[in-house]
């Protein structure tokens, strides 16, 4: 009997023990290796753009980019950067195309088939609320007038937030449309929607905004005003 007393509180010692150590890494571990990667297509980015501005080109070819300094959109590639000051200014987090498992370990990810950055239509953008690096833990924070920010690394990108968060479930793909039916848009314009997981640490739903684009700068102007402290 005794033995069997043993061997039983042994074992829960040994899942208990599992289950700290799996916690331990969604909660921190992804986390560290997420920011890591992150600072990584950050700095990827940066190299590219400034090859390009001293005369270089990015990897293929001048005839896959609209400019001499974007990024072409290749699946599981950063492409962008993307502020939010709601959420703190030193929040930055990079833009990869795909919404692909893998490619939102390492940031933000592009909705394939949705408009490009600043063109006409619905520019969709999904991100981990919880794990991988949290880069939408503060998501509920946004409020309709709050500032959405990217570059291309030729282009600042300003949108303002219309809409949001607004609660749907995950079947609701309608979101993404290039005119949003939920969203309040009415006409085709230049818009911005960003989607995460709610509750924080479910997936039963989703939480969306949804932004038009406000303006565009060169970045030779220097940081767009949402940007400066």
């Amino acid at each position: 009997m005794r033995v069997i007393v043993r061997t039983v509180s042994e074992l829960c010692i040994t899942v208990g023990s599992l289950i700290v150590l799996f916690v331990v890494y969604v909660l921190f571990w992804t986390g560290v290796r997420a920011d890591t990667v992150m600072r990584d297509q950050i700095d990827e980015l940066h190299r590219q753009w400034s090859r390009a501005a001293a005369g270089g080109r990015p990897a293929g070819g001048p005839a896959a980019v609209s400019s001499p300094r974007t990024v072409p959109y290749v699946s599981g590639r950063p492409f962008a950067i993307m502020y939010i000051p709601r959420l703190g200014f030193t929040w930055n987090k990079p833009v990869l195309q795909g919404t692909e498992t893998g490619t939102l370990k390492k940031g933000l990810g592009h909705y394939a088939g949705t408009a490009r950055l600043g063109q006409t239509g619905n520019f969709a953008v999904a991100g981990h609320r919880r794990t991988y690096g949290d880069p939408f833990k503060d998501f509920p924070r946004l409020r309709p007038g709050d500032a959405v920010v990217l570059t291309d690394g030729s282009t600042w990108f300003t949108y303002r937030i219309d809409k949001g968060p607004y609660k749907t479930v995950p079947a609701d793909v309608e979101v993404i449309d290039p005119v949003p039916r939920k969203s309040g848009y009415t006409r085709p314009g230049r818009y911005l929607t960003l989607t995460t997981c709610d509750p924080e640490w479910g997936h039963s739903h989703r939480l969306i905004v949804w932004a038009h684009l406000d303006s565009t700068q060169p970045v030779e102007a220097g940081k767009p005003r949402a940007l400066r402290r």
